[in-house]
């Protein structure tokens, strides 16, 4: 017995090569669209990520120059603070200055004082001598300084 071979006619040889031309073109055009939407929505994704990127930098600039701005509003309130203290201690002891060197020229007495400011603190030291009588005045004032 001898097998049965199938023998092809011219026009159907011809029909199935461009059959499977065809189905060759329709495939290398199916892939030519996929590889493009590939490159199109890769370049997407990268825009999307620069974009993101670029929003994200300009939030933290943002919050970084608020931050600046509140530190530096609040160094600016505690050197009011810390200066009007300080002048009202000054003129206090210009007061007191003027006072005792009205006292020293109609008793005749004698002060002698001096004062230190350290780190966070103003040290006073007075002696005042009227006549045979001698009175010492030592005293520390704390300044509010923060760190």
């Amino acid at each position: 017995m001898e097998p049965k071979v199938k023998t092809r006619t011219k026009e159907e040889a011809v029909v199935l090569l461009q059959a499977w031309w065809r189905g060759t073109l329709v495939r290398r055009t199916l892939l030519h669209a996929a590889l493009s939407a590939w490159v199109i929505q890769s370049w997407w994704r990268q825009k999307l990520a620069r974009e993101r990127e670029r929003r994200r930098r300009a939030a933290l600039e943002f919050f970084a120059q608020q931050e600046r701005a509140a530190v530096r509003l609040q160094a600016w309130v505690r050197m009011w603070r810390i200066r009007r203290r300080y002048c009202r201690l000054l003129s206090a002891a210009r007061i007191i200055q003027a006072y005792w060197r009205w006292r020293n020229c109609h008793t005749r007495g004698l002060i002698q004082g001096h004062y230190e400011l350290k780190e966070k603190q103003l040290n006073l030291q007075l002696e005042i001598s009227l006549g045979a009588q001698a009175c010492r005045v030592t005293q520390s004032v704390p300044l509010p300084i923060k760190e």
